[in-house]
């Protein structure tokens, strides 16, 4: 590798800038039974408690999980994966272009000699190319065709003949959930018996994509970003009940919203409190949050038998600061802003992967996928974007854009 022609390594960058299984005969069904959507369906009707933990109906699938699965986005460690697993949480969630692969790959070891209906897989597959960054909206040259090779790449990678869940990743708008080439590729994993379930999933705009899937009368599962620092709550609570009553599966992410309120990581939000305010929405089946240490698991399942918010944690929540921190709403106010039309969601997601998560490589992958150069604000000497939450828009978007000086095996 050659750092010097960037004049930074890794320890330096960030430093001075970035820095047991019980009750899982839900989980029973083999490919064989997979074929052809359920025609009627039971919705929640409560918490379900088996050996302590609380389990949820996710959606009309049939299946029952416990509130609380592992993002294992963030996570090179297998034995954590594997402690996982062996304490009773069945679900894991993983994505195609995570770790470039190797996150799929480590995953398919610890999985390898267990019970298939042991353990809940789901893969996320971008649809590529999209019109833009901005919008994420697809194209007439989106095809069937390279969205199912990569799912078959992830297949072989994770050792399995079939995923219980396969999301398209990343949809903002009403017409990419409902984008047909997209949807008959997925349609075709089921009829395979390469899915279980069919899905999306979405960091913004969330009650447009949660009403689209209802509309399509298709997908299965949405994945949604949902934490008490949402502004549109309100609205998105409602999405989600109205998805409750047409059966479709609700999962969240991002419940943590960032995990700190400053690049610096000194003002830590309270991480336990936040996972138990998502999971008091009863619509919500189970939560995804990154797990990186075993202090990180236990206090998960700690959360996994009890939701209910103490008066500490109440307070807590209550007395964040509302504006700042890493977590960007999505709410898209900024887009027509700015004068560059840069994807600036996608750019403060990857400031919060590389402050708030410490996953230099996610960060990265994000920010070159964007193509905005390593310094996307130089032509503007003030930034026109007013940020609803208080984001030094240029100053991050800078900051983060500095990834893309030094090569991209630095991260590998």
């Amino acid at each position: 590798m050659h750092h010097d022609r960037s004049g930074i390594d890794r320890r330096s960058f960030l430093k001075n800038g970035l820095m047991g299984v019980a009750g899982i005969g839900a989980l029973s069904a083999l490919p064989s039974a997979l074929k052809g959507r359920q025609k009627s369906f039971t919705a929640p009707t409560g918490d379900i408690k088996k050996n302590g933990f609380i389990y949820r109906k996710l959606g009309k699938t049939g299946v029952t999980l416990p509130i609380v699965s592992m993002g294992v986005m963030n996570s090179d460690n297998e034995n954590l994966i594997r402690a996982v697993l062996d304490a009773g949480i069945l679900h894991l969630d993983t994505a195609h272009g995570y770790m470039r692969g190797r996150n799929e790959e480590q995953i398919g070891k610890v999985i390898k000699d267990r019970p298939r209906d042991s353990y809940f897989i789901a893969t996320k597959v971008p649809g590529e190319p999209v019109a833009d960054n901005r919008t994420r909206m697809f194209t007439a040259e989106t095809k069937a065709e390279p969205f199912l090779e990569k799912f078959d790449l992830s297949l072989k990678r994770l050792g399995l003949e079939y995923v219980d869940a396969l999301y398209i990743h990343n949809v903002i708008y009403r017409d990419a959930v409902l984008f047909e080439p997209l949807m008959k590729a997925l349609e075709s994993a089921k009829k395979s018996g390469k899915a279980r379930f069919v899905g999306v999933s979405t960091h913004s705009n969330e009650p447009e994509v949660i009403r689209a899937a209802i509309e399509s009368k298709f997908y299965d599962i949405v994945l949604t970003a949902y934490n008490f620092r949402k502004d549109n709550i309100a609205e998105l609570d409602k999405a989600i009940a109205e998805a409750n009553g047409a059966g479709l599966g609700i999962i969240a992410m991002k419940t943590l919203a960032g995990g700190f309120f400053d690049r610096a990581r000194k003002e830590p939000i309270n991480v336990k409190a936040a996972l138990k305010w998502a999971l008091s929405n009863p619509g919500i089946t189970t939560a995804i949050p990154g797990m990186t240490s075993f202090d990180q698991l236990e206090l998960n399942l700690n959360v996994v038998k009890d939701v209910k918010l103490t008066d500490d944690e109440r307070r807590d929540l209550k007395l964040v600061p509302q504006e700042g921190g890493l977590y960007c709403q999505g709410c898209n106010e900024c887009l027509e802003q700015c004068p560059r039309d840069l994807p600036i969601p996608s750019l403060m997601r990857s400031y919060m992967y590389a402050y708030g998560y410490r996953n230099l490589g996610e960060a990265y992958d994000l920010v070159a996928s964007l193509k905005v150069g390593e310094n996307p604000c130089g032509s503007c000497d003030r930034c026109a974007v007013r940020c609803a939450h208080g984001f030094q828009v240029k100053e991050r978007a800078t900051d983060i854009a500095r990834l893309q000086r030094l090569p991209a095996d630095f991260f590998a």
